[in-house]
C-alpha cells in the first residue's frame, strides 16, 4: 500500500479507500451546506406543501407562487431559483410512495378499443370552422378510425360508434373512454362507479360490449387514442383542408384510415359479429308544437305540419338532423341548426294553412325565405291583380306534385316567357317531365270466336257441273 501510494502520489488513506470501494466515488458533504437566505423558511414551505394535499389540484402552490408569498408576506430576499430547488427537494421528501408506476398493455386481438374526441380546423365551404373528431383505435392492430362532426354531443358520440362498428364490421369486447359529460352523468368511485346516459346504455346493450372509463385526469390510461388525435392533425389536417361539405371531409378521412391498416386481418377474425338489427344513434325528446306549428329544440325552432299544432311530437335528434314523429308517423325531417335563435321552415308543412288563409302568402316567413324567382313572381302577381296572392298559393301548391328544384326552374322559365299563372307554370312542368305511367304493350284478348269447318260447304257443290 505504501509503494502504491508513493507511485500514484496519493495518501495511504486514499489508496485504502479505493481498495475497499473501487468507485466511481460520489462526493458527500460531511454536513449540509449552509443556506442562510432560505433556511429560516424551509419549514414554512414544507407546511404549505402538506396543506396542498387537501386543496384542489388546480389550486395548489407552484414554486413560483411560493416564492411570491415568501417575498411579499415574509420578507424573503433570496433568488427564485433557490426556492425552486428547495420546493423540488421537499416534494421528493414528501412523496413517500414515489412516482406512479405504469404498465405495458398487451390486449388480445378483438379485445379492446380506445375512444376519444379531438378538434381540428378546416375551411368548410369557404368558412373557417372547427370540427370535432371522433377517434377510435383498435389496441392490438392499431387500426385507426376518424369521423368528423360539428359538435361532441351525445348524438354525435352515438353516431360515431355506429359508423365505426359498420366500418370494422364487428364488435370488440370492451371500449375505453374518458369521463365524457354527455355519457357519464356522475362519477362515484374508481373505474366502475359511473351513472351513465340511458342512450349510451342502450348502445352498449345493442352491440353487447363492456365500457371502461379512465380515472379523472388520467389520459395516459388511453394513450393509444390520445396519440391518434395528434397524429391525425399532423397527417390529415396539415395543411388546413378546404372542403365543401362534411361528407367530403369524412370521405377523405375514411380513405386515410384504409391506408393505415397493418395487423388488421388478424384482429378482424377476432371481432364478434354485428347484431342483426340497426341502432338509431339519436337522442329522443317529446316536445310540444306551438300555435305557429314550430317545435323548439336547443333554442332553435323547426316546423312541422300544421295538423300537429297543440300536440306533442317525438323528436329523434341525430348529429346532423332532426326527425319528428306524430302518431308513429314521420312528419318532418330538418337539417340540424348549429347556432342559436334560428328558425328552420319547410314550405310543405304550411301549404294546407295557406289554402285556408291565402293572404298570408304576402308576409309569411316560410314564403319570404324562398329563393328569388318566387319573390319576383309574387310581386308581379300582386302588381297585376290585388288578389294575385290567391294565384301565388296555387303556384306553391305545385310543390305537392313536383320536386322543389323543378318548380323553381319552371318559375324562372315562366318569368322569362311572361307567364305568371299557375296553370301555365304547371304546363311547363308537364312538358319537361312525362308524368304519364309507362304502359307495356302485351298480347290482346278479344271475344272467343269459334272456328268453323269449311268442309260443310261441300254440300253446296252437289249437282254443280252435272
Amino acid at each position: 500500500m505504501r509503494r502504491i501510494a508513493k507511485e500514484l502520489h496519493h495518501s495511504r488513506k486514499t489508496v485504502r479507500k479505493a481498495l475497499q470501494d473501487p468507485g466511481p466515488w460520489e462526493y458527500r458533504m460531511s454536513r449540509p451546506r449552509p443556506a442562510p437566505k432560505v433556511g429560516p423558511y424551509r419549514e414554512l414551505v414544507r407546511q404549505w406543501l402538506l396543506e396542498d394535499r387537501n386543496a384542489p389540484r388546480k389550486q395548489r402552490h407552484t414554486a413560483r407562487r411560493i416564492y411570491q408569498r415568501l417575498r411579499d408576506e415574509h420578507g424573503y430576499e433570496g433568488a427564485e431559483s433557490t426556492i425552486r430547488r428547495v420546493v423540488a427537494q421537499l416534494r421528493r421528501e414528501l412523496d413517500t410512495d414515489g412516482p406512479e408506476p405504469f404498465f405495458v398493455l398487451s390486449p388480445a386481438p378483438g379485445e379492446m378499443a380506445q375512444v376519444d374526441w379531438g378538434q381540428a380546423k378546416i375551411v368548410l365551404a369557404g368558412v373557417p370552422t372547427v370540427v370535432h373528431l371522433f377517434c377510435v383505435r383498435l389496441h392490438y392492430s392499431g387500426v385507426p378510425f376518424v369521423w368528423a362532426s360539428l359538435h361532441e354531443k351525445l348524438e354525435a358520440f352515438l353516431e360515431g360508434h355506429v359508423r365505426w362498428f359498420a366500418w370494422v364490421n364487428g364488435v370488440v369486447e370492451k371500449m375505453v373512454y374518458d369521463n365524457l359529460t354527455p355519457v357519464v352523468r356522475k362519477i362515484v368511485q374508481g373505474h366502475e362507479g359511473r351513472e351513465l346516459s340511458e342512450r349510451f346504455v342502450a348502445l352498449r346493450s345493442h352491440y353487447v360490449f363492456d365500457s371502461v372509463f379512465a380515472n379523472p385526469g388520467a389520459a395516459h390510461e388511453k394513450g393509444s387514442v390520445e396519440n391518434l388525435v395528434g397524429y391525425v392533425r399532423r397527417n390529415v389536417f396539415t395543411p388546413v383542408p378546404h372542403v365543401e361539405s362534411l361528407d367530403e371531409l369524412n370521405a377523405k378521412l375514411l380513405a386515410w384510415c384504409e391506408q393505415e391498416r397493418e395487423r388488421w386481418e388478424e384482429e378482424k377474425r377476432a371481432l364478434r359479429p354485428l347484431p342483426a338489427g340497426t341502432f338509431k344513434p339519436c337522442v329522443v325528446h317529446y316536445l310540444p308544437v306551438n300555435k305557429l306549428s314550430l317545435v323548439t329544440y336547443e333554442r332553435n325552432r323547426y316546423s312541422v305540419p300544421t295538423r300537429c299544432v297543440g300536440q306533442m311530437v317525438r323528436a329523434e335528434v341525430y348529429a346532423d338532423r332532426l326527425e319528428f314523429y306524430w302518431r308513429d308517423q314521420q312528419v318532418a325531417v330538418h337539417p340540424r341548426a348549429m347556432g342559436r335563435g334560428q328558425t328552420v321552415l319547410s314550405l310543405e308543412h304550411f301549404l294546407g294553412a295557406l289554402v285556408r288563409k291565402p293572404y298570408a302568402v304576402t308576409h309569411a316567413a316560410v314564403v319570404r325565405q324562398l329563393p328569388e324567382p318566387y319573390q319576383t313572381l309574387r310581386r308581379r302577381l300582386m302588381e297585376h291583380d290585388p288578389s294575385g296572392y290567391r294565384e301565388m298559393v296555387q303556384v306553391l301548391l305545385l310543390h305537392q306534385e313536383f320536386a322543389p328544384e323543378a318548380v323553381r326552374e319552371a318559375i324562372q322559365e315562366a318569368l322569362a316567357a311572361g307567364i305568371y299563372l299557375a296553370d301555365g307554370i304547371r304546363q311547363l312542368l308537364l312538358n319537361r317531365f312525362d308524368l304519364r305511367k309507362e304502359v307495356h304493350a302485351g298480347p290482346t284478348r278479344g271475344p272467343a270466336v269459334p272456328v268453323g269447318d269449311p268442309r260443310r260447304y261441300d254440300a253446296l257443290l252437289v249437282g254443280v257441273g252435272a
